[in-house]
């Protein structure tokens, strides 16, 4: 039976939505932080959408955000010329780190004592979060302003993207190991851990390259320009979105593309799927969030698939809030401190 994707859309932000990041799974679920031009960072619940909250304190647009690993700790860059570290538990702002020009990247080490930072005055910065009076260590060798700066292979090498160039990074010796190449602007970069994966976009083209090496896997091409993409956990599926609103699926293995749907009114900025593999996050230009399942009518989160009566009509997944949503939600508004933001943004189908 044909099934009906039905995303959950989250709206609360005011501008294009740049950036997202997914937490992993901790004994309270997963987390979901996006960054966006309105300059306020918003945390919600992974699996719903939920608002938790938003951090305050930046004075121009975000277009970094990330979680560690168990949701404890935030960071985010932004254009006014900071990057800052807050607990993600309170929103209490933990630091600032001052720069000499807009910040676009930030990534926490695994065990998240380092931050690494990257942005237009083409350096990398990798700040001792213990010790956030020290100078942090400068790399240099980026000739135009950094977009994606990552950990990898254990915290022992640093991956990075500029306009045209990938790079690898030796963290111990803080050298340039290799470097890709490629005639147009690279547009986003994701670090798969499990099996040192690279995902690359650029133009039309999302490419796969060995995080170890740099040396290509496969690429597929899409129908439009892809601004990002993002492999399932399983590397089962991959899915890609940009400049023509949509969302497409492709098979991993054979580069066929499996579906594809609209739901945005603007270009796609940014996918990411969870950490389970059960649903993707896309944000855009038109300022919403949309999470998207998977696997279509599967009972999860706040889909619940219901059968209709007349088997030639089109199942559709129901989205059902729990009776406390709503109480949940302002017990959360009402408790939160002074930096985080009281209005609680909605989230429907």
């Amino acid at each position: 039976m044909a099934m009906r994707q039905t995303p959950l859309t989250c709206s609360g932000h005011t501008r294009p939505v740049v950036d997202l990041a997914f937490s992993g799974i901790t004994p309270y679920g997963y987390f979901l932080i996006s960054a966006c031009k309105d300059g306020k960072p918003m945390l919600r619940q992974g699996d719903t959408g939920d608002w938790i909250g938003t951090f305050l304190g930046h004075k121009g647009a975000v277009w970094g955000a990330t979680l560690n690993k168990d949701a404890t700790k935030a960071a985010t860059a932004a254009a006014d010329f900071t990057a800052k570290v807050w607990d993600a538990v309170s929103g209490d702002e933990l630091m600032t780190l001052a720069h000499k020009h807009i910040v676009k990247t930030v990534d926490f080490t695994q065990d998240s004592n380092y931050l690494l930072t990257g942005g237009q005055d083409k350096l990398l910065r990798i700040y001792d979060l213990n010790k956030p009076e020290a100078d942090p260590k400068e790399i240099s060798g980026h000739t135009s302003g950094i977009k994606k700066a990552l950990w990898c292979s254990e915290d022992k090498q640093i991956l990075s993207a500029d306009d045209k160039t990938v790079r690898l990074w030796d963290h111990a010796t803080m050298t340039e190991v290799k470097s890709l190449n490629f005639n147009m602007s690279v547009s986003s970069m994701e670090y798969i851990p499990e099996g040192e994966i690279l995902v690359i976009t650029y133009g039309r083209s999302i490419a796969f390259h060995s995080a170890v090496s740099l040396d290509p896997i496969k690429s597929f091409e899409a129908p439009a320009t892809i601004n990002s993409a993002s492999l399932h956990p399983e590397k089962e599926f991959l899915v890609a979105g940009g400049e023509d609103f949509k969302l497409y699926k492709y098979d991993y293995n054979s580069g066929e593309e499996l579906e594809s749907y609209k739901g945005h009114f603007g270009p796609i900025h940014c996918v990411r799927f969870s950490p389970d593999g059960e649903l993707y996050a896309s944000g855009s230009e038109d300022g919403t969030l949309r999470l998207w399942q998977t696997v279509v009518g599967k009972t999860y989160g706040l889909w619940k698939c219901v059968l209709p009566e007349d088997s030639g009509d089109l199942a559709k997944p129901k989205i059902s809030f729990p009776e406390t949503a709503e109480e949940e939600l302002e017990e959360i508004a009402s408790e939160n401190s002074d930096s985080i933001d009281s209005s609680t943004p909605e989230v429907k189908a």
